[in-house]
This record gives structure tokens, sequence and C-alpha cells, in this order.
């Protein structure tokens, strides 16, 4: 049974008994110890009455005022009124109830004098009462309950809404759901494989969509292009939620006779206001799935946020090259039709940011000889090597600082933003809000956030670098464009983000090199880009040598800023990948008022996905973010915890997905 607010729990009665009986026992053994028990049994006795007492001067008062707020009349109409009431005390203690609350909600349980926070919970009284309307269940019924404060008392009435919730779960759940697959890799598969395993391939992977769709309550369409409509509901969308979209796993299993496995990309459209929209939202999260990598699953919701599942696999090369000169022919007449061409990239240009850009302005200006400019903040560049080296061969009119661009840039002009699409990150945000024609290029895997409305959005995450990217699109608007310097610019940002050809490398990386090379590239100068000062050489070396492993990881931090921060931690990132055991290496460090995270990994782990957790973004293998608000220390801590969820991790096959 339970206990009673107005109940005195007899066991102090029974204890201060005990204590008495034990001091007249004593008295034949020791007089000052039964004096002693003697006084804690008083006292005990005193305390015992005094809370007797007490118990029933609240209970007076607390029926005094149920007459206060309730008059004999209205205490009648109440009873007999047909929505449960209830009225409960200061201490939150049940004073009054009415008939019908001991029919429906308490059962014919006598709650006089309980708790009502055991009806409520795990909602609060006070809660009820600021709120207007408080969803409470109480054992299959689902109430509405409304409060009023009336003095020291509150007046709970309990409206038993149970139908029409169950209604309106039913409606949300079975609120329809489009999912537009793509079976992705089909085109590399095939390419090897005999025209009938191409068959059986495709013919699995579309009975594994039928299987799945079926599974759903829904059902599979064959659509032209290798994509497929899949029709479902939201309660079947949420149970593949806490799959984690097996569906990737099963068409993972899916093999060619050389074991590489087949992969499919899906945009799912969850919570849109008429099937018309959601077919536009699952069509544009397909278009994010594809340029995160493809082999994942983005889910677009109401409020237009995205979330990820899978995504672990690296992305495909393609060999075509013919998107590649449809794109170098269109990024050509937009140029010509410019008056000034402006090339920036990310804050803290690093090589690839850099020789991508310079690439474009040997593109603009020895091709198609327009005027052209590359806007380089020179005090945050972290690649000042290469901008020396540039000057020194005598091409000085190539870098303009952001104050130096805004006034050049015209209705006419043309930005060119290289090696990130996200606005928040690009050198200069007041230019690229000012600008009218924009054109992106950059290889890293889609943010949800990202320049919209561009005229040429290039995005291939599968290309090694941006200047991968720029070297193959040179090619089509200028064979001979590039000077030896402009083409060991370009090399030396492919040897930066392959880690000298050995990341992330496909067929076209090497062709791309190749051509550099061709055009004089040397090797050696381009090697000496790479050279540190002993500053930064000692500081990357102290950070590696603090580094702690957790699960194959290796994180390092630096509690001050110091010249070069950037460079030295960047690059202690990617030399902790060289130690034994590590998978994936993490440096934070502050820098300029953020604290910042420089991310890599060898491929195994998508360090892409932990760092989205963590506010920022960037490749399968190479990743960062910059974090507000926060301490060195608690970045790293918070950096923990995303680890151990597991997120990106090799052995979570079917997980890894994120919340922006």
């Amino acid at each position: 049974m339970k206990k009673k607010i107005w109940a005195a729990s007899p066991v102090f009665f029974v204890l201060s008994g005990a204590m008495l009986v034990m001091a007249f026992l004593s008295l034949r053994y020791s007089h000052t110890v039964f004096v002693i028990e003697l006084c804690i049994s008083g006292v005990s006795v005193a305390v015992t009455a005094l809370s007797v007492l007490k118990f029933k001067n609240y209970v007076a008062v607390s029926i005094a005022a149920a007459k206060q707020v309730l008059t004999a009349e209205d205490e009648q109409a109440m009873e007999t009124f047909t929505m449960p009431v209830v009225l409960v005390g200061q201490a939150g203690d049940i004073i009054w109830v009415n008939q019908a609350f001991l029919k429906k909600v308490s059962s014919q349980h006598e709650v006089r004098g309980e708790n009502i926070d055991r009806i409520i919970y795990p909602n609060a009284l006070s809660q009820i009462t600021a709120a207007s309307g408080t969803n409470v269940t109480v054992d299959s019924r689902q109430y509405s309950v409304f409060g009023t404060q009336v003095k020291n008392e509150s007046i709970l009435y309990f409206v038993d809404d149970t139908y029409y919730k169950e209604v309106n779960r039913e409606y949300t759940e079975s609120r329809p759901v489009v999912c537009l697959a793509l079976f992705d890799n089909r085109e590399e598969l095939a390419r090897d494989s005999a025209s009938s395993e191409d068959s059986r391939i495709a013919a699995d992977v579309e009975d594994v969509l039928f299987r799945w769709a079926q599974s759903m309550g829904g059902f599979s369409k064959r659509l032209s292009g290798g994509r497929y409509l899949i029709m479902t509901d939201e309660r079947h969308v949420r149970e593949a939620l806490d799959h984690r979209f097996a569906i990737l796993d099963k068409v993972r299993e899916i093999k060619t006779s050389d074991n590489r496995s087949a992969t499919i990309s899906m945009g799912v459209a969850r919570g849109a206001a008429s099937l018309q929209e959601a077919e536009e939202w699952s069509r544009k999260a397909l278009d994010m799935a594809l340029g995160r990598g493809g082999d994942q699953v983005a889910l677009k919701q109401k409020d237009e946020s995205y979330e990820f599942f899978g995504g672990l696999s690296k992305g495909v090369e393609k060999h075509d090259k013919v998107r590649t000169r449809v794109i170098a022919a269109t990024l050509s007449d937009h140029i010509r039709q410019s008056d000034c061409v402006l090339i920036m990239g990310h804050k803290f240009g690093d090589l690839d940011c850099v020789g991508a850009a310079v690439g474009m302005w040997s593109a603009a200006t020895n091709a198609l000889h327009r005027q052209a400019r590359v806007v380089l903040d020179r005090s945050q560049c972290m690649a000042r090597s290469l901008v020396d080296h540039i000057e020194q061969a005598g091409e000085t009119n190539i870098f303009v600082s952001p104050e130096e661009a805004l006034p050049m840039l015209t209705s006419h002009s043309l930005l060119v933003v290289v090696d990130t699409h996200n606005p928040d990150v690009v050198e200069s945000p007041e230019l690229l809000e000012k600008a009218q024609r924009v054109v992106v290029i950059d290889h890293h895997r889609m943010m949800v956030k990202h320049i919209e409305n561009a005229l040429v959005f290039y995005h291939e995450p599968y290309a090694s670098s941006a200047s991968e990217l720029v070297a193959e699109l040179v090619q089509y608007i200028g064979d001979t464009a590039l000077s030896r310097t402009d083409a060991e610019a370009l090399l030396a940002g492919i040897m930066l983000d392959t880690k000298n050809f050995v990341m992330k490398t496909g067929v076209r990386t090497f062709e791309a090199a190749a051509y550099l090379r061709r055009r004089g590239a040397d090797t050696v100068v381009v090697k000496s880009l790479f050279a540190d000062n002993i500053e930064v050489y000692k500081a990357k070396y102290r950070i590696v040598s603090s580094a702690q492993i957790h699960n194959g990881c290796a994180i390092a931090y630096v509690e001050k800023e110091f010249p070069d921060i950037r460079l030295s931690c960047a690059q202690a990132a990617d030399e902790l990948l060289s130690i034994q055991g590590v998978k994936a290496s993490f440096v934070i460090f502050p820098s300029g008022g953020t604290v910042n995270v420089s991310a890599r990994s060898l491929g195994d782990v998508n360090v892409q996905l932990i760092m989205e957790q963590m506010g920022g973004g960037g490749h399968l293998s190479m990743a960062g973010a910059q974090v507000t608000g926060m301490t060195v220390q608690q970045v790293c801590e918070k950096l923990l915890e995303e680890l151990a969820t597991g997120i990106g991790q090799p052995q979570i096959k079917d997980s890894a997905g994120t919340a922006n």
C-alpha cells in the first residue's frame, strides 16, 4: 500500500517505545547510561508528538482551505461533474476528488492524502499550472490536464482525449514518405564485368530494394537511369531509422566476381506538406547523398534539416571526363562574358586552395585573356611559401587582399570559389555576398549549408583535391595556359591533399599529375614548398609527443596559441597517422578566439561525420571544425563523447549518421 502524505508512520512510535524499554533495562547496569538513554528517548517521544501534531494541523488547514476554495454548492456541482477534477494542496497532496476522478483516473482507489506526482509523473505540478494543457498518461488512457492556482491550492481538470490522440498518432504515422534510390556505382561495376554479370548485379539490387519496400509496407518502381521510386509511410521510416537503414548493408553484400560491392544512395523526404513537395525534397536529398560520396541515405525533414546514414565507404572515381569537358566549356563562356574574374578559396588557405586558385587565374588570364586576380589574406595564409615562389617567378600582379578586391567587383564580374562550398569559411564572405555571378569548384563532401544559386557548381567528391579538378579543367580551357610555376602550384596542391600520392588517389589523379609534369612542374621544387622552418618543426613534434591514443584514435591538444599554430597542428595531425595502430588523428588548438580541430584518417574512419557533429565538415580522410564558446578541454571532452558513440567507425557498418 502506498504511503499517504497525511499518515504518520507507526515506525516512529515503535522506535520511541523500544528506546524507553532499553533505557529502563540499562538501569540495572549503569545509572549514567540510563539517564543518557532516557533523555534521548524523551527527545524522540517529543519529536514524534510534535510530528503528529503538525500532521493534524496540516490536515485541518488543508480541509479548511478546501472548504474555502469549494463551497457546499461548488462541491456538489463538482462532485457530479463528468470531467475528472482534483484539488491539490500546497505540498502536492490530494485534498479532494470528484466521483469522475475516482471512477476514471484512480479506478475507485482512495487517493486522498497521496501525492499528485504519482499520477502526473513525469510532469510536475508547477509545470501543469503554468502550461495551457499538459499530456498525462494514466494506465492506458491519455489526458490533457489543465491546472489553475486558487489561493494556496491548485485545481486540476483531466480531459480524456485518448481517442483524438490515437487518431492524430495514426494520421502522423501513416503520412506518405517518398524515397528516391540510385544504384550509384553500376557504371563502374559494369565496366569490367561481363554483360551477364552486370544483369545479375542489377537484378539483385532491384530485388533487394523491392523486398525492402515491401517490408516497409510500400512499393518500389524502377525509373530510368538506375533510379528507383519507393513509397512508404512515416511508421516504417521510423523503424528504418532505428535500424540505421540496414538496406545499405544488404545492397553492399551484393558482390561481383572480383569481390567489388554494389552500393546505393537514397534520398528520403519526411514530413512534406504534399506528395509534390515530397518528390522535390527526395531529389534534393539524393543529390546531397551523392554529393557526399554516395553509399548513404540523406533524410530531409520538415525543419529543412538533414540526417545522414552510412557514408563510410570511399567515393568511386568516375573515369568518364565528359562532364569535365562540359563544365570547362560552360565556365569558359562565363569568363569571356566577364569584365573581371576574382578567384578565392577558404580562410587560412593551404597549398591546395592557393594552387587551385592560381591554376584558375592562369586559365582566365593566359587562355581566355581576361583580367583576373586571386583574393588572399596574406596574414592568415598557410601557403606563404607558394605565394613567395609565384611572386619570385615574376608573377607579381596575381594576389589582392579582400579589401582591395571589393571595389573591383561589378555586376559583370565573375567570382570563382575554389576548395570550399561553405559560405561561412570563404576568404571574404562580404565578397561572396556582393557577387552576382558565382562559380564553385570543390571536392569536399557536400555540406547541408552550401553556396546556392551558383552559375556553375562543379562538385566532385571523388577527386583528391581542388587542384586536380582545376588541372583537368585547364586542359579543356587552354592546354598551354599553364606556366611552369602555375603547374608547380597545382602539383603542390595535389601532393598536399593526397599525402604525396598515398591517400585518395585514382587514375585521374595521376593523369592530372602527369599533365602538370609535362607542363614543366619540377617535383624537387614542389617538395621544397613543403619545407618548414625550425620553429614549426619543433612545435609539430611537441604536439605529436603529447598525443594520447584512444581506441585507435590519436588525440593531442594545445592550450596556448603561438605563431604558425595552424600549420604546426595540421602537420602534427598528418604525422600522428604514421604511428602504428592509429587509424585517425585529432589535434585541438586555440586560434583567433575559437577552438579548432584538425582531423585526419587513413580512410577507415570517416572523420567528416565526426567533425559534422562538432559543427564542421570536410572529407572522409581530412576534416576540421571551429568551435566557439568552449575551452580546449571542453572540446576535447566533446570529441571523446562523439568517438564513444562509434560514429564514423568502420565496425559500425550500417550506422554513422548526423543531425545540423
